[in-house]
């Protein structure tokens, strides 16, 4: 009995007892399971739980550099590199700089045609002195019936299209920078995560050794958990590649070098609950800030201003000219010609009635494809809200349920198994819940983040923040989550 209560006390001493946080991004000394716990608990129990068994020596430090949290400021300042770096949105701009160009080069009043020539004559024909032999007019089409306004709306609505096309860039990168992001800090949690994974499996490696050579441990023991260790060493050396590429796809975003350094990130707390009570208004406020579907709003705006160009295209051209003869002997003028043209497009009837039904129906076809879009916003809105409210409860289970069960169990059949009286693959068991529940919070946290991401960009959002002014959150019970005495 004195010897459990003194590895009780010890167990306390390496941290095992301590209290859990939800936030992945703690310190190294804060949460349980650092390696220095890990050492000093299978160490100090091997020391009191079996006689003449020497003390294995500590790991090697392992030194884990300063992490950035990811914070709503440190996310928007890497927005706004982003923004003011990033090639694609850079050719938006330009796109929408061009439309706008074409805006104002549209030309209400056409270029007039200026005329020019001369007259010669037969014997028998006019008299040039009288006539004149010298011709010369002027020419303008008069913007009588509509064409060049219409002109002039089409290109307004192209230009509202490639503003709509640059929102929508800036919005979905911003939503790609944040998934990178939760991505990267995930990957820096697992890492760390395998870290004190692998240094628990070298302490516990080494005290199985010398168990084995006092006899207190079999061979089988000691081999599976010398196989655990190579094995999770090589995961953890894909976890850091996997990392690596994280970081990779990030600078992409920020329009740095792919292969250039990136400091350390750690994930957020886990936000706040998102009512699904609130799924109605915020299905309002993504059909008005939805961006995709502000492009297709646009665009029908532009199918619109191109079928009202179509019908007045039907209508006749107006031209005023004027004319004027001069005799080339004496330089005197003879006489002047007004001269009022108008165009035949009754002849084409047929064409202009096949280009209008053309453009109407490229009108109905965007209409119809925003009416889908719309109900697809309606129902990814309720989807994302099922989703985040599941990331949460899922990591409130496993820190408030599941891992401090994992941690108990772990210190009891490690103390079983290191007394003599317990059994080698209770520990590795245990060990394996409480690794997996790591795991498991870590995910649900990264997965709650980029489920919120992806609903700003559907409510044409940029801060999470702004969810909370516009719907109330959801409590949750914790009665059903408060961990079992």
């Amino acid at each position: 009995m004195r010897r459990i209560s003194v590895q009780r006390t010890l167990l306390a001493t390496a941290g095992l007892w301590q209290a859990k946080s939800i936030d992945p991004a703690a310190p190294p000394g804060q949460p349980a399971l650092t390696a220095a716990a890990w050492f000093l608990a299978a160490t100090s129990l091997a020391s009191v739980g079996q006689a003449g068994v020497a003390e294995p020596p500590p790991p090697s430090a392992t030194i884990i550099a300063e992490r950035v949290p990811l914070s709503p400021a440190q996310i928007e300042a890497w927005s706004e590199e982003m923004k003011a770096g990033h090639p694609a949105l850079k050719s938006a701009g330009a796109r929408l700089r061009a439309a706008e160009a074409g805006t104002n080069s549209v030309r209400f009043w056409q270029d007039p045609m200026f005329r020019f020539g001369g007259t010669i004559s037969a014997p028998r024909g006019f008299k040039e002195r009288e006539e004149g032999n010298l011709l010369y007019g002027l020419e303008q089409k008069l913007p009588v019936f509509g064409k060049e306004q219409s002109s002039r709306e089409v290109a307004r609505a192209e230009a509202g299209v490639e503003g709509a096309r640059l929102g929508n860039q800036w919005l979905v990168l911003r939503r790609d920078l944040v998934r990178a992001l939760m991505t990267l800090g995930l990957a820096e949690r697992v890492r760390e995560i395998g870290e004190q994974d692998v240094a628990w499996l070298q302490t516990m490696a080494e005290v199985t050794r010398e168990k084995y050579r006092a006899g207190r441990a079999t061979q089988v023991e000691l081999l599976r958990v010398e196989n655990e260790r190579s094995r999770q060493a090589e995961r953890l050396r894909t976890d850091g590649r996997w990392r690596d590429q994280a970081r990779v796809s990030v600078n992409r975003l920020l329009a740095r070098d792919p292969a250039g350094p990136f400091p350390p990130v750690a994930l957020p707390p886990l936000a706040e609950a998102v009512g699904a009570e609130g799924g109605a208004a915020l299905e309002e406020l993504a059909l008005q800030g939805e961006p995709k579907l502000r492009v297709l709003q646009s665009e029908i705006q532009q199918a619109q201003a191109t079928m009202e160009a179509t019908r007045r295209s039907r209508r006749p051209d107006l031209t005023l000219g004027i004319e004027g003869r001069q005799f080339t002997g004496d330089g005197g003028f003879r006489e002047g010609t007004f001269v009022v043209g108008l165009s035949l497009p009754w002849l084409n009837a047929g064409k202009y009635r096949s280009d209008l039904s053309r453009d109407r129906a490229r009108a109905e076809a965007a209409r119809f494809d925003s009416q889908d879009y719309s109900l697809g916003v309606r129902e990814g809105v309720r989807r994302l809200l099922v989703q985040i409210d599941a990331a949460r409860r899922e990591a409130l289970l496993y820190d408030q349920e599941i891992l401090p069960r994992s941690r108990q169990a772990l210190e009891s059949a490690h103390a079983a198994w290191v007394s003599g009286v317990g059994v080698f693959n209770d520990t590795m068991e245990a060990r394996r819940m409480v690794i997996d529940g790591q795991l498991m919070l870590a995910r649900a946290i990264a997965e709650q983040h980029q489920m919120l991401a992806e609903l700003l960009l559907l409510c044409g959002l940029t801060d999470s923040q702004q969810l909370a002014h516009l719907v109330p959150p959801r409590s949750i019970p914790d009665t059903s989550h408060s961990p079992q005495p």
